[in-house]
């Protein structure tokens, strides 16, 4: 058997080992058209930034190691232009001398990857002008950082590589601006979620452009400038386009295999195409997301990872199958860390999902154990089912830690109440003896039970200020003193039980506390007594964070972010 396989570095490359591993008798060849087969492409932003000092530590594997341990024939800086199925032959560019010439194969795997979006704007052609994809681009960029001393950098998108090249670039010194067309950066979280990570990128000198548009580029003397829709250009010493990536499938189409949406290739869970023998993995490929069921491009380094070694199970005869992606993601932006899995409250709306979610914000190990810190986190379940449909974390540690545990609930088909009964490793240094993912667990069983109700932050303006309403804090009166929602009036919840009378039972009454835990066990009370009582989910803590950000207030912190 004769695979061809077009794309190295992670689904093809992967795909490419696991074929041997199945097969030591088959013949693989691999086309690569950049000049590295397999390399770390998720941290080419880190090399950039200096973290990274060696740039062969983000190649993972050579040509010649490729062959020395597999057997694995690599042609990199070659490119695939045609493939030709009636033929079963595929046309190839040799880079280097231009020679062209047609092989052949007997299985075909498509990796071919995505291509930064590049948009039909003006003044593209300028040399200060990157995107980051391929080790090339990143040697390129350092190059130009190296020789030029920017000062300053506009990058156009706040997703994971516009995120991760403003905190490289900040550390080193340039001043760094983002622009966003939406209102938020890092679009898998809720703008809720986002407003602390607007908060830190300010604190770190990073200037935030939401919701403006760019409209091109003029290049002027040793600068370029940004143009925008509707406002003041942007000049700076350089810009990075880092507003997505498109799946490059210009092969597929023109080989007439089936497309999705955004143009990705259509494949089964076997990973097969609509053509016989020809299969298809990683970023270019549409597949079926295990949340929501539809169809979706999911371009992560996990999902084409097992994609490549499920194609390769069954280029080899075997019967694997991919169930889904559910898009879990983690990145580390200066001093936190954001993370997340399944899907948000934009994706549950779109979908038609009747959902509810909890925000908590409990410390990453024991509160008594030095270091401990305080997390933001959101869960969100289906409301008839308790199917866990997401999670969203935001803190400083153990994030990582409880996203994983998250995506694995979610995987496992758990329901949300199921968090609860989680047994998982404690000790001070490390989590408390009710680790947060229990904490979420408990606050949905008491939401789905009845035992509490809730509001939320999007809420608050709603609610009437006309005395109609009970409006409590229960926090100390030195919390209350440095900030407050509208319209709350303080009533410590250890005072609560002398002081009910306060209160007018006739009344629905809402209770916040710093972050949900205190405000619970005021409404536990509150409700035994005859209230109908609301507890505020997150706590004033999310509130400041959200309202902070929305209003874009001045405090002491950026957006009103409080320490923590």
């Amino acid at each position: 058997m004769k695979v061809v396989i077009v794309g190295g570095v992670a689904g093809g490359a992967t795909a490419a080992a696991r074929i041997r591993r199945l097969d030591e008798g088959a013949e693989i060849l691999v086309f690569e058209r950049s000049g590295y087969v397999s390399y770390a492409n998720c941290g080419l932003p880190y090399y950039i930034g200096g973290v990274i000092t060696d740039p062969r530590e983000l190649t993972l594997q050579t040509p010649e190691s490729f062959f020395d341990r597999f057997r694995i024939r690599v042609r990199v800086r070659h490119e695939v232009t045609a493939i030709h199925p009636e033929k079963k032959t595929v046309s190839v560019t040799n880079l280097e001398t231009g020679e062209k010439f047609e092989e052949s194969y007997d299985k075909l795997l498509l990796a071919p990857g995505a291509r930064p979006t590049k948009p039909r704007l003006s003044g593209m052609d300028s040399g200060r002008i990157f995107t980051l994809r391929t080790v090339e681009d990143t040697l390129r960029i350092r190059k130009f950082v190296e020789e030029h001393r920017p000062r300053s950098a506009v990058l156009a998108g706040g997703g994971f590589i516009g995120l991760e090249m403003a905190e490289n670039l900040r550390e080193q010194g340039v001043e760094v601006t983002i622009v966003q067309r939406a209102d938020q950066v890092l679009p898998p979280l809720d703008y809720d979620m986002a407003a602390q990570l607007h908060a830190l990128l300010r604190r770190h000198g990073v200037k935030l452009k939401l919701g403006s548009a760019v409209a091109g580029f003029e290049s002027r003397e040793e600068q370029v400038a940004t143009l925008l829709e509707g406002e003041e250009p942007l000049t700076s010493d350089m810009v990075l386009l880092a507003i997505g990536v498109s799946p490059d499938t210009g092969l597929a189409r023109a080989a007439g295999l089936e497309l999705g949406q955004k143009g990705a290739i259509r494949v089964n869970d076997r990973m097969e195409t609509s053509v016989p023998d020809i299969y298809a993995v990683g970023d270019a490929v549409e597949v079926e997301h295990f949340v929501t069921h539809d169809r979706a491009v999911v371009a992560l380094a996990g999902p084409a990872n097992r994609q490549g070694r499920i194609a390769a199970d069954n280029i080899c005869g075997g019967h694997s199958r991919y169930t889904g992606a559910q898009g879990s993601s983690v990145i580390k932006l200066f001093e936190l860390t954001a993370a997340s899995t399944g899907i948000n409250e934009k994706m549950a709306k779109a979908a038609g999902l009747d959902y509810d979610k909890v925000v908590l914000s409990p410390e990453h190990h024991a509160s008594y154990y030095p270091g401990s810190e305080t997390m933001t986190m959101k869960v969100l379940w289906e409301k008839d089912t308790l199917r866990l449909l997401g999670a969203q974390i935001v803190g400083r540690g153990g994030v990582d830690k409880r996203i994983d545990v998250l995506a694995a609930a979610i995987r496992a088909g758990m329901r949300a109440t199921e968090l609860a009964e989680l047994d998982l490793a404690y000790a001070p240094p490390y989590s408390s003896a009710k680790d947060p993912v229990n904490m979420a667990g408990f606050m949905i069983d008491n939401i789905t039970s009845g035992t509490v109700k809730q509001f939320h932050w999007h809420d608050l303006e709603t609610l009437p200020r006309d005395g109609s309403v009970n409006l409590v804090d229960t926090r100390t009166a030195g919390e209350y003193r440095r900030g407050h929602a509208q319209g709350f009036v303080n009533l410590p919840v250890d005072e609560l039980r002398e002081r009910m009378g306060e209160l007018d039972k006739s009344k629905p009454t809402y209770v916040m506390c710093q972050t949900g835990l205190r405000s619970y066990v005021a409404c536990r009370v509150l409700s035994q007594e005859g209230f109908d009582c609301w507890n505020f989910s997150g706590g004033y803590r999310f509130y400041r964070m959200v309202e902070g950000e929305r209003l874009a207030c001045a405090s002491s912190y950026p957006c009103g972010m409080e320490r923590t």
